[in-house]
């Protein structure tokens, strides 16, 4: 690798726009891929706005070699539909950084990367499209990464940008405790509600009840998190903007495939493999599968 290496994002969604436009403020502009064609993308932030230059690429063909740093934001349904693009995205010696929700990034993109090393991270600020296609950044942007040789890579490429990024030495619990809250915006989905759902007491315990089931597998598959984790996250959302959505609720707003798998069927997985009862997602999961594949 250069002393200036090679940068391209896969997914120019909200998590995707956000990571380009400020890898572009800092004069590194990714190679931007995705489904469309755009000419630009349109970060809104607190100090105004970024426009990052297209054009989007649309088609692999245009890939003429692989990639130092490959960043990933598709969302996890629609990880086999861009194989082509993975396959011409990056090789052995590339690092994939997954910006992806759930706890089981690396499996689910290793058969599609060509043998470069799936970096996961946990993306901790929300970013919402707007009708305009415009992206709206709410808050702060951070990453946290394994604190791993190959995280440097992606450390170095952020490095002097409005996103920080941290290393974890527990990895797995921060990654758990990210999904325990994107476990619980699931009820957003079942309520078609933003997060002011959160402040009406029978929400709030529903909310917590859930979140203790969630605390349980994680704790199973390794996790250190504290009693306190499920009122912790509670009280984000009560004080998280009324108005404030989560990408699920706005692919079921969609019409979209929703990643209830990876946020919510994980939790009645993994506990069923622990012998662990998971009730409250025993009703949830089905619910929010026939909410994304029907029929009816």
């Amino acid at each position: 690798m250069s002393d200036h290496p090679t940068l391209a994002l896969l997914g120019p969604g909200a998590i995707g726009t956000t990571i380009a436009a400020v890898l572009h403020d800092a004069g590194r502009t990714p190679v931007l891929c995705g489904r469309t064609a755009h000419p630009q993308l349109i970060l809104r932030h607190d100090d105004g706005e970024t426009v990052v230059p297209g054009p989007v690429l649309n088609s692999p063909a245009a890939i003429q070699r692989p990639f130092d740093l490959l960043f990933v934001a598709v969302k996890t349904t629609q990880i086999a539909d861009s194989a082509r693009w993975l396959a011409a995205l990056c090789d052995e010696n590339s690092v994939v950084c997954a910006l992806q929700n759930g706890v089981e990034q690396e499996a689910l993109l290793a058969p599609y990367v060509n043998g470069a090393r799936v970096l996961p991270s946990v993306v901790w600020f929300p970013a919402q499209r707007e009708p305009d296609a415009s992206v709206w950044l709410r808050d702060t942007p951070r990453l946290t990464l394994p604190d791993v040789p190959q995280a440097k890579r992606v450390a170095d490429a952020l490095s002097g940008t409005r996103c920080a990024v941290e290393l974890s030495a527990d990895f797995a619990s921060v990654a758990w405790r990210k999904l325990l809250q994107n476990a619980v915006a699931g009820l957003m989905v079942l309520a078609n509600r933003r997060a002011g759902m959160f402040t009406r007491e029978d929400i709030t315990e529903l909310a917590l009840a859930y979140l203790r089931e969630c605390l349980d597998v994680a704790r199973a598959n390794g996790a250190q998190l504290s009693d306190n984790v499920p009122q912790e996250i509670v009280e984000r959302f009560h004080r998280a903007p009324a108005d404030l959505g989560t990408s699920i609720l706005a692919d079921r707003q969609a019409n979209r495939p929703l990643e209830w798998d990876i946020r919510n069927g994980v939790i009645q997985r993994y506990g069923r493999r622990q012998g662990i009862a998971t009730p409250i997602s025993d009703v949830l999961v089905p619910l929010l599968a026939a909410g994304s594949e029907g029929p009816g």
